[in-house]
């Protein structure tokens, strides 16, 4: 287990209301003049993610740690819990982060890097799972999420590594990333204690043969497996 403090904050919001309270008073921690770790240099990458079976209202959340220039799985911790949030657009990160934390917490090496399967600046509030996760754990976390929720951006280019700014109005929150020759595009956005440059270089070294990054493929399947598994004899 590490030792780093991956606990939940007591009084942890059930309300809609005390969830965006949370957000506005934590999103000025939010470290943003960090470059983070250099792409390239000897690192830990996790990437965490979570799954739901909301007939039995039970969330399984999984934390992965390749090595990132490898890529090989160097370990993995799954936790398993009850849902204790309802779903409100915007406030996504309060489901999920119970259970990620406890994953986290169960690793036995202390990420580098952590990639989240969701937003960071993205989001509404300017503090999506990303930005939150990183307030709590301290951790430099970035976002990749599948797609660009609310916001406008113009297709990149073709090509591996063609990007283009994802804009709510005038502002950019995060980038359209072509991590595959002709594929769709990631939307990455920063989370904590790592700029948008240095992001996205991450993103494409985990990705080097799909869309999506290591990291995020790796934990989407371990949670997956735990849900499964969770109340079997």
């Amino acid at each position: 287990m590490t030792d780093a403090p991956y606990a939940l904050p007591p009084d942890w919001p059930t309300t809609e209301a005390e969830a965006t309270a949370v957000q506005e008073e934590l999103r000025g921690r939010v470290v943003l003049d960090e470059p983070g770790p250099p792409p390239g240099a000897p690192l830990v990458a996790v990437g965490v993610d979570v799954a739901y079976d909301d007939e039995r209202d039970v969330v399984a959340a999984a934390a992965v740690a390749l090595d990132a220039t490898t890529l090989d799985v160097v370990a993995e911790a799954t936790a398993v819990g009850r849902v204790s949030f309802p779903y409100v657009p915007g406030l996504l990160a309060f489901r999920e982060i119970p259970t990620v934390l406890d994953a986290l917490a169960r690793l036995d090496v202390t990420p580098g890097l952590v990639v989240c399967d969701g937003y960071g600046l993205a989001h509404p509030r300017r503090f999506g799972l990303a930005s939150h996760l990183g307030v709590l754990t301290g951790l430099p976390v970035v976002g990749v999420a599948k797609n660009p929720f609310t916001f406008r951006f113009e297709p990149p280019g073709p090509l591996r590594g063609d990007a283009s700014p994802l804009l709510d109005g005038e502002e950019e929150v995060g980038r359209a990333l072509r991590t595959q020759p002709g594929v769709k595009p990631v939307f990455v956005s920063v989370g904590h204690r790592v700029g948008l440059d240095r992001a996205c270089e991450h993103v494409l070294r985990l990705a080097p043969r799909f869309r999506l990054p290591e990291t995020t493929r790796a934990a989407d399947a371990l949670c997956r497996r735990a849900l499964a598994d969770h109340g079997r004899p």
